[in-house]
This record gives structure tokens, sequence and C-alpha cells, in this order.
């Protein structure tokens, strides 16, 4: 499975990106958005369904981003609004076999990143 993340810049503060991440192939029901910036672990941002579209937020990101996807085009859509300084991250996105795991060790296959860059 490979996954390839893209949308990431440079916003300013309040400002919105949408990454997206396409997957060669749907052999795993859950995917994720993760995040890690400069000195810090990596982090769970989001994660969805393929199937049903149930989704997961971690609390930092409710209320300004969503999480969305598009079966027929195996990708998987990050909107972010009124961004902030502190959402300043490498996001990654990943796919995993366990349905709104905010875990990345129960990930498998993880995208190469996209670098999310937000000014004060």
């Amino acid at each position: 499975v490979q996954l390839q993340a893209s949308g990431g810049g440079l916003v300013q503060a309040g400002g919105s990106l949408r990454l997206s991440c396409v997957v060669s192939e749907r052999l795993f029901s859950n995917m994720g958005w993760f995040r890690q910036a400069p000195g810090k672990e990596r982090e769970f941002v989001a994660s969805i369904t393929w199937s049903g579209g149930s989704t997961v937020y971690a609390d930092s990101v409710k209320g300004r981003f969503t999480i969305s996807k598009d079966n027929a085009k195996n990708t998987m859509y990050l909107q972010m609004n009124s961004l902030k300084p502190e959402d300043t991250a490498v996001y990654y996105c990943a796919a995993g076999r366990i349905d709104g795991s905010p875990y990345y060790r129960e990930y498998a296959y993880w995208g190469q990143g996209t670098l999310v860059t937000v000014s004060s």
C-alpha cells in the first residue's frame, strides 16, 4: 500500500489549508492524519473509516479541522480552518486496521508527510 500526502504550505494564522492523501488501494479500513512538530512526538489529529465514514478528532483540532474521504478516488482529505501557529508540523497520513485508533503504532502504512507552517 502506498500513500501520497500533499497540500501543505505556508499560511498565516487564521487561514486555511486542505491536505490530501491518495492511497494505492483500500486494504485497510481506517485512515488517519498525524502530525509531528520539531522536537515533539508524533500526535494524532483525526481518523476516518472508508466504510461508513466514522470520524474521530483530537481535542486540539475539534471544530477547526474536518476529515473526509472520496472512496471513488481512494483519497482522504483534511480541511484545516482557523489555523494557529501551534498547528505547524509535518502532517502524515496513515492506514490501519483499528477503526478510530489514535495510536500511531496501530497504523501499518504511512505517507511521506507534508509540511504545514502557520505564521503568526
